[in-house]
């Protein structure tokens, strides 16, 4: 996996940016669909990420420990 498309672009295609995020396409293109994944441009109708997009978003799913999750709502 290079940092960069042997083009240099900065932009990467949707198998490009699976790979850069060790995701499956499958998983990359479902996220996309179901929202919550990483924001995406299109051009020419063709999707891309800027790669800045790709590290942003996985590093806001940064975490200290497995056993610290979301804050349990309390049921009543």
């Amino acid at each position: 996996m290079s940092e960069q498309p042997s083009d240099g672009s900065p932009f990467l295609t949707v198998s490009e940016a699976a790979d850069f995020l060790r995701l499956r396409r499958r998983t990359l293109d479902n996220l996309r669909w179901a929202g919550g994944g990483p924001r995406y441009q299109k051009h020419g109708g063709r999707v891309v990420y800027a790669r800045r997009e790709l590290q942003a978003w996985s590093a806001a799913r940064t975490k200290e420990s497995t056993s610290v999750d979301a804050p349990k709502t309390v049921r009543e």
